[in-house]
């Protein structure tokens, strides 16, 4: 059976249009039902509690409406929103207010499946990974933006650190404590106390005449790796598939 892979929160306050979404649903084994609401304040509390993907959303319901949901929420804290509704005459205010689509009850099969592949596109889209960030360096003539991806290695100087791509270096004000907080999650590693290495960049991992590891990255570049660093190091190669050999 396909595991779910986002979760839908269903809320109108007649059981029977919440029972008729949930068989809808059920044709797209991508989604789980998270939780059924009657009225506006349980879907605010659900929103909370749940974190649900998408949103099934009546217009109409008692303590609070639709509209409302959304205003006390706001927009940017809100998931995909599907209004449903048994009048046609809200569909610009829907829109209006985000509303990914807008279903008159009762819902069609055809019109359910017109909403869910739009839907579908949605949450693909959100998923796929973002470019990866920029740095703004200074060059001797300008100041450039230097992507993340390029840079193999990084090291402190002084009040300033230097990003190595290939034979190449920039240097940015920044202390080197502090990028690599910031880019430790496009994996950079501590080599030692004044180098990070980008895990991808390493080719060999090798130990010298003292037995202390090395690693060799794809630009040439060898760079000695602190005692203390050593154990996380060699995990982290040995995790890509990467050996450790004596140097010759």
């Amino acid at each position: 059976m396909r595991q779910a892979e986002w979760k839908a929160l269903i809320a109108d306050d007649e059981p029977a249009a919440r029972r008729g979404v949930r068989q809808l649903l059920a044709a797209y084994p991508e989604f789980s039902v998270a939780g059924e609401c009657s009225n506006g304040a349980e879907v605010i509390a659900a929103l909370e509690s749940s974190a649900p993907d998408v949103v099934f959303l009546d217009i109409q319901m008692p303590i609070i409406d639709g509209f409302e949901v959304i205003r006390r929420r706001t927009a940017e804290r809100l998931p995909e929103v599907i209004f449903l509704t048994a009048y046609d005459q809200f569909a610009l205010s829907a829109f209006e207010a985000g509303a990914l689509d807008y279903l008159v009850k009762p819902v069609s099969e055809a019109r359910f499946a017109t909403t869910m592949k739009r839907l579908l596109n949605r949450l693909r889209a959100t998923e796929q990974p973002t470019r990866d960030e920029t740095i703004v360096v200074t060059t001797t003539r300008c100041a450039t933006a230097l992507n993340i991806s390029e840079i193999d290695w990084i090291e402190a100087a002084g009040n300033y650190t230097q990003l190595w791509v290939g034979s190449r270096s920039y240097f940015l004000r920044e202390p080197l404590h502090l990028l690599e907080e910031r880019l430790s999650k496009y994996g950079f590693l501590r080599a030692h106390r004044h180098a990070l290495i980008r895990l991808d960049r390493v080719r060999e991992l090798t130990r010298d005449d003292a037995g202390l590891l090395v690693v060799c990255l794809g630009s040439g570049v060898r760079i000695p790796i602190s005692r203390r660093r050593s154990a996380a190091i060699a995990a982290a190669v040995r995790q890509i598939g990467m050996g450790v050999r004596r140097a010759r």
